[in-house]
């Protein structure tokens, strides 16, 4: 399984993708934005967009790519590790069973 990850903070990059494995996702991150997100956008179970920390060009790129593909599509103003957990949490159904933060 697969999580696309739109947004967030640089720092958090190590946080967010064990808290995936915690889930037993891979972790693609755009951080940034990409000249071809919707070329590397691939073909995800969830792609998870934070608001607060891209543009309105990524976010418009982003909700047209996963609506194409037909991905579920969770937005979260806040880019923080208890907002990507709740969004897993609510798309997959369970708690992340391993604890992903020191």
């Amino acid at each position: 399984m697969s999580v696309v990850i739109i947004g967030g903070n640089e720092c958090m990059v190590s946080e967010y993708c064990s808290l995936c494995a915690a889930y037993g996702c891979r972790a693609k991150l755009f951080l940034k934005r990409h000249k071809d997100l919707q070329h590397c956008f691939g073909c995800p179970e969830l792609c998870v967009l934070f608001t607060s920390t891209v543009s309105h060009t990524m976010v418009k790129i982003a909700c047209d790519t996963a609506k194409k593909r037909k991905v579920p599509l969770a937005r979260s103003h806040t880019s923080s590790l208890a907002a990507l957990d709740s969004v897993l949490s609510d798309h997959f159904g369970k708690k992340a069973s391993l604890r992903y933060h020191q």
